[in-house]
C-alpha cells in the first residue's frame, strides 16, 4: 500500500559569523583609461554565482553592461581579502563592499562629469552619463574614463564592509547576535510505500527570503540546489561509523541524489529588502537547504503516523517503524 503525506518544515538563519566575531570584506574596483573596469575580490565562487552578483552590483552603479566588467578573484597577491565563501555571507558582506567601492568610484567619476557638462543631476546609464534637466548634455563612460585619468583623479577605490556584531548578553541572551536573518519555508509531498519503505518526494515548494533578489535565476538555482542537498540529508546520505572508522567514503556507498531524484520544485521567491545588505540583499545559500529535510520528515509522520527519528529515513528504518506500529495497532509483543 502506498501512503501520501504533506509536510512544513521553517526556519530562521543568522547571515554571517555574529556573536562577536569578525565578519569583514573588502573590494577593489578599478576603471581603465579606455574604459574597461576590473574588479577584484577574495571571495571564492565555487558554483553559487557570487562572481556574477558582484559585477552585476558594479554595472548597476556605473551604468555600463554587465559583461564589460573583468572580475578577479581569490587570489591571494592581487585581491583584497574578502573572508570566506560561508555562512551565506558572500552576496550579503563582499556585495555591500562592492557597493560601497563602486558608489566611491561613482562620486570620483561624477566629480569630472560635472565639470565637463556644468550640471549636478546626473544620471550614470546604458554606458553614459547625461543630465536629468537638460538630457543633451551628455557624455560617454569611456570618454569619462579617459577625462579622469588625464585629470589625475583617483582610479582605484577599495571598500571594507564590517557586519561584526556585539555578543549577546549571557544572562538575559538578548541582543544583536546576527547583522540579519533570512527565513525560508518549504511543503513536501511524498508518498511512502508500507511494502518496502520506500519514499517518493512528490514534490517541493518553497518560499525564501532573498532580501532583494538581485539576479532571480541566480536565486532560483541556489534554492533547487539547496532542496536536493535536504533531500539527501533526509533520505539517503549517510556516515556510517564503525570501530572510528568511516564505513561510507565513497559515493557508491554515500548516496548523493542524482537529478533524477530530485522532484518537481515550485519556487517563490520572497522579496524583503534589508537596510544592511546591497540594495536590500541577503544570503540564501543555507536558508535554501535547511527546512527541506524537516519538511520530508513531517510528510512521512503525516503519511504513515509515526515520526522518523534516526536520519537518514531509509527504507529499512521505515519498515521498522511501520512493523512497529502495526503490532501495537494489534495489541502484538514487540518482536
Amino acid at each position: 500500500m502506498k501512503k501520501r503525506g504533506v509536510g512544513v518544515g521553517s526556519m530562521f538563519y543568522g547571515l554571517g559569523y555574529g556573536f562577536s566575531r569578525q565578519d569583514i570584506a573588502s573590494a577593489t574596483i578599478e576603471v581603465c583609461e579606455d574604459g574597461s573596469v576590473i574588479v577584484r575580490s577574495g571571495e571564492v565562487d565555487f558554483g553559487q554565482g557570487s562572481d556574477t552578483i558582484l559585477c552585476q552590483i558594479t554595472a548597476e552603479e556605473l551604468g555600463i553592461p554587465y559583461d564589460s566588467i573583468q572580475m578577479l578573484t581569490a587570489d591571494t597577491l592581487t585581491t583584497p581579502n574578502a573572508g570566506p565563501t560561508s555562512a551565506s555571507r558572500v552576496t550579503y558582506v563582499t556585495g555591500m563592499a562592492m557597493l560601497k567601492a563602486a558608489r566611491a568610484m561613482k562620486k570620483n567619476l561624477q566629480t569630472v562629469a560635472e565639470g565637463i557638462l556644468g550640471q549636478t543631476d546626473l544620471l550614470f546609464g546604458d554606458e553614459k552619463v547625461y543630465s536629468l534637466s537638460h538630457p543633451e548634455k551628455i557624455i560617454s563612460f569611456k570618454a569619462l574614463a579617459k577625462a579622469a585619468h588625464l585629470g589625475g583623479l583617483p582610479m582605484v577605490e577599495t571598500a571594507w564592509h564590517d557586519i561584526t556584531t556585539q555578543d549577546v548578553d549571557p544572562e538575559t541572551a538578548q541582543g544583536d547576535a546576527y547583522s540579519a536573518y533570512a527565513y525560508a519555508t518549504q511543503l513536501a509531498e511524498v508518498e511512502v510505500d508500507t511494502e518496502t519503505g520506500e519514499v517518493q518526494v512528490l514534490r517541493i515548494v518553497t518560499a525564501t527570503d532573498a532580501g532583494k533578489a538581485i539576479n532571480p535565476m541566480n536565486v532560483e538555482g541556489q534554492i533547487e540546489g539547496g532542496v536536493a542537498m535536504g533531500l539527501g540529508y533526509a533520505l539517503t546520505e549517510e556516515i556510517a561509523l564503525e570501530g572510528g572508522r568511516l564505513k561510507t567514503p565513497f559515493l557508491g556507498e554515500y548516496m548523493i541524489p542524482t537529478s533524477l531524484d530530485v522532484p518537481p520544485v515550485e519556487t517563490h521567491i520572497v522579496e524583503v529588502p534589508v537596510s544592511t545588505g546591497p540594495y536590500g540583499a541577503k544570503g540564501v545559500g543555507e536558508p535554501a537547504s535547511i527546512p527541506t529535510g524537516p519538511a520530508i520528515l513531517n510528510a512521512i509522520a503525516d503519511a504513515l503516523g509515526v515520526r522518523v527519528t534516526e536520519l537518514p529515513a531509509k527504507p529499512e528504518n521505515l519498515l521498522r517503524l511501520i512493523r512497529e506500529q502495526e503490532r501495537e495497532e494489534k495489541k502484538l509483543p514487540p518482536g
